[in-house]
């Protein structure tokens, strides 16, 4: 499966918790992720994940354009709904074309722990549109 990582800045350090543990799972497939989310997460576990840019510099855009073109199977983007972004269209618009596309998007520890433990049992071609 093809997954990206997202993590705002005061999620990131969950962002590196959940790939720490489930490391296992995410290594076996393809992982792409903005800059700094991707780069803190590669450090910390030393798994191989393609870089975009970061967030706020088309990251986020980028991510969307992979996903309008059929080219990620799901999203886990760690939001921090407490604090201002200043490129929250950029954040609206990928979470809308997870909607569109219909893929499974988790933005909190929770929902990206489901996600992660059916990926864990070979479960998330349930996510998969008929």
């Amino acid at each position: 499966m093809r997954i990206a990582l997202i993590a705002h800045d005061k999620k990131k350090p969950e962002m590196i918790t959940l790939a720490t543990k489930y490391k296992h799972v995410l290594e076996k497939h393809t992982l792409y992720a903005t800059g700094t989310t991707g780069r803190l997460v590669a450090e910390a576990t030393g798994l191989k994940i393609n870089l975009k840019k970061s967030g706020p510099l088309g990251g986020d855009q980028e991510i969307g354009s992979m996903i309008a073109n059929d080219k990620l199977d799901f999203v886990i983007f760690l939001r921090d709904p407490l604090s201002s972004q200043p490129h929250e269209p950029d954040i609206n618009a990928l979470l809308r074309l997870c909607d569109v596309m219909e893929k499974p998007l988790a933005t909190n520890r929770a929902s990206a722990l489901i996600m992660l433990k059916a990926l864990e049992k070979d479960k998330l071609h349930l996510f998969k549109k008929d």
